[in-house]
């Protein structure tokens, strides 16, 4: 083993406050632990962007927060596999969600609701009234297709290089994934399981195949099939996509009445003759449930 770097009076003066400054942050990063201010899944949230939290141990955060205390906190840590060095930063995305669990039995878990139907049905455009009213949180879904004029990546999707959506899906980083028309979509695991653990309804706008995906995953899922007033409104519908080849459009038709047979997979069916009277009966499956 080699010897330690030599610092000089001033490295070593300027190691010292800076030493001195981190143990600053974290103790009142755990007082607000202690104290409500702060939550598990806002510390989480910190750790990503502040590499003093990041170096933060696990077992200090645990402790630190109201009523756990050392021994506590390290049976926790034992139960759930999670070494008892481990630093926030070395956390893997189910121990975080694991801890989140853990320590929010209070929050009831929120609703899972997946609303899926033919191409053309008006999915997007339930999605976005949603979002803009904030009856739920919206997943935006990530995707290998070209952004159409008007799209602007992280709104109406998170626009993925074919190389990066294949690093996604080797990580475990989708709910699910699926291809369609062209193309690769699939949905960030991590968004949605915070949002849920925090008590929000979630809705994901997603093909029949990934709510499929979904079923298997979360059997608890409410999933939701969006059908056109009739076949012609359908037809009239996709006509109507100034983006797409007349070729496209006789494919897209095709695919619709195969989706349409799928309906008997979903919980529910609902028609979508108004966007507001669709919203509200979402609002009321997710409250039956």
């Amino acid at each position: 083993m080699g010897l330690p770097p030599q610092l000089t009076a001033d490295q070593r003066s300027a190691a010292l406050v800076k030493a001195k400054e981190s143990r600053q942050i974290r103790s009142s990063a755990k007082s607000k632990i202690k104290s409500g201010e702060l939550s598990l899944t806002q510390i989480f949230n910190l750790a990503q962007n502040d590499p003093v939290i990041a170096k933060m141990r696990v077992a200090e955060l645990l402790a630190a927060l109201n009523g756990v205390g050392k021994i506590r906190a390290n049976a926790i840590m034992e139960r759930l596999n999670i070494s008892p060095t481990r630093r926030i930063q070395g956390l893997g995305k189910h121990q975080m969600a694991a801890l989140r669990n853990e320590f929010s039995p209070t929050t009831a878990r929120g609703k899972l609701v997946v609303l899926s139907g033919p191409g053309g049905v008006g999915k997007s455009t339930i999605a976005a009234y949603i979002r803009k009213h904030g009856a739920f949180w919206v997943s935006v879904s990530s995707t290998t297709r070209k952004p159409r004029v008007n799209e602007k990546n992280g709104v109406e999707y998170y626009f993925l290089s074919d190389e990066k959506f294949d690093e996604e899906i080797a990580m475990d980083h989708f709910l699910e994934w699926a291809h369609f028309a062209g193309a690769r979509y699939g949905t960030p695991r991590e968004p949605v399981e915070t949002e849920l653990s925090l008590g929000k309804n979630v809705l994901l706008e997603i093909d029949i195949e990934g709510a499929k995906q979904v079923r298997a995953h979360a059997p608890e899922a409410i999933l939701v099939f969006l059908e056109p007033p009739s076949w012609e409104e359908l037809v009239s519908r996709l006509e109507r996509r100034a983006t797409d080849s007349p070729q496209r459009r006789a494919e897209r038709l095709q695919l619709a009445q195969e989706e349409l047979e799928a309906a008997s997979f979903f919980d529910h069916r609902l028609i979508n003759d108004q966007v507001e009277s669709v919203v509200q009966k979402l609002l009321s499956l997710a409250s039956a449930h």
